[in-house]
């Protein structure tokens, strides 16, 4: 039987979470199951236990393996999102452990490790396919070959407090010119973000649609709007500063406003575990507390 093996990927994160850590690397280690481990995690773990030196190190998404069964992510959503860097398009499914807050998309629970690796591992477990967004520009290269978001792309005001516009053309025709603090493109994963703090709807994933919500727009009757994933869009800044931040999940570049933007749903999807006992409503119920009776507590 072949020997099973997964990478892992991890930023650094609170001592607390120490004895869970510990706990993964001993079932790895009882189940004989190969390790490769992102070298600057590694780096961190072993200034805080234990680590064991039979890990094998990868360096960057370039020398990954491609015949490990699947990458652990061990952190927040944050990480989550960072681990897709990792993986990019070469379909590697990613699972997350819950070592941050919320959890909407690192879903296993930092205490029940152990029970969902079984899980995993005895193929008791689905494969969610998730629609990632693309920024690009004319004018100049932007972050590079990692110009992928899979929860959303922001654009944003920069050193000013007067707000910015945003001219917005969706597959050719203008949109709409959105005089706003900024402008939101979201995944159905990234509507239950930044999105949906700024009054966005929930998209559920696989719906085939991305989200353009405005952030404190000055006209209070734009509201956000629900487009095809197969759009292209277009935008165009003005601002006092003659400068604006662009983001894409959690990478950040400063642009002039000489600099237009070209969105559209990237060339590749990204796999997620879900266990059976995930589910995405029952993700919603308890995370956004619904149904929750607060005169009860």
């Amino acid at each position: 039987m072949q020997q099973k093996s997964i990478a892992i990927y991890g930023r650094a994160f609170n001592s607390s979470v120490v004895p869970y850590v510990e706990q993964l690397f001993s079932y790895v280690k009882e189940k004989d199951i190969t390790i490769y481990i992102y070298s600057d995690f590694y780096d961190f773990l072993k200034e805080q236990l234990d680590c064991p030196d039979t890990f094998l190190r990868y360096y960057n998404h370039g020398d990954l393996p491609q015949d490990i069964s699947f990458l652990l992510s061990l952190g927040g959503d944050g990480t989550m999102l960072s681990a897709v860097s990792q993986v990019r398009d070469s379909g590697i499914p990613i699972a997350g452990i819950n070592f941050g807050r919320l959890g909407f998309l690192a879903s296993i629970h930092k205490t029940q490790i152990i029970q969902a690796l079984d899980a995993i591992f005895a193929g008791h477990y689905t494969l969610q396919t998730r629609d990632l967004l693309a920024v690009s520009s004319d004018q100049q290269r932007i972050f590079g070959d990692a110009n992928f978001a899979l929860n959303d792309i922001t654009v944003f005001r920069h050193d000013t407090s007067s707000m910015i516009t945003i001219n917005v053309t969706l597959n050719g025709e203008l949109l709409n010119a959105y005089w706003a603090d900024g402008i939101i493109i979201a995944t159905p994963t990234g509507s239950t973000a930044y999105s949906l703090s700024c009054g966005g709807p929930i998209i559920m994933p696989g719906s085939g649609n991305f989200v353009i919500t405005p952030v404190a727009p000055h006209n209070l009757n734009v509201r956000p709007i629900v487009i095809s994933a197969d759009s292209e869009l277009e935008l165009e800044i003005e601002s006092r500063t003659d400068k604006y931040i662009l983001s894409c999940d959690s990478q950040n570049e400063t642009l002039t406003t000489t600099t237009k933007l070209h969105i559209k749903r990237a060339p590749f999807r990204v796999n997620l575990i879900r266990l059976a006992s995930d589910s995405f409503f029952g993700t919603l119920r308890e995370k956004l507390l619904w149904g929750l009776d607060v005169r009860n507590y």
